[in-house]
């Protein structure tokens, strides 16, 4: 059961590795349409970094509990910002993905790390 949590995580996770990549590669209309939100374009490199690091962090279980929560918050975040346009039928389906999302999140960080993560390494190895 501990490799079906894994892929759990990689599959949660894919969706900002990719994301993170997209905007990596499509910098110029990420800046643009983060600014028509109102969000600043320099908020658009610790995004960047942050959709990167913290989804790997969760894929090889380091501080597993910690990744999840801070995605949970960067995704109800996000949704808030970019999906808050309830008069649209696109954007409700798009918040309530995300919110799905962040449930996933919680669901992980509500656990303790499992066979497959770093974190249980580490606390292996000091109870030895």
């Amino acid at each position: 059961m501990h490799i079906i949590e894994a892929f759990g995580r990689i599959f949660l996770s894919t969706l900002f590795l990719f994301e993170a990549v997209r905007k990596f590669f499509y910098k110029d209309e990420t800046i643009e349409y983060m600014e028509s939100f109102g969000v600043p374009e320099i908020l658009f490199y610790p995004s960047l970094f942050f959709e990167l690091i913290i989804p790997i962090f969760l894929i090889i279980g380091f501080k597993t509990r910690i990744s999840a929560s801070l995605m949970c918050l960067f995704t109800l975040f996000v949704s808030i910002i970019f999906h808050s346009d309830f008069s649209d039928h696109m954007q409700i389906i798009s918040f309530l993905k995300n919110l799905s999302i962040a449930g996933g999140f919680l669901i992980i960080a509500s656990y303790e790390a499992k066979m497959c993560t770093i974190d249980y390494y580490f606390k292996y190895k000091k109870t030895n």
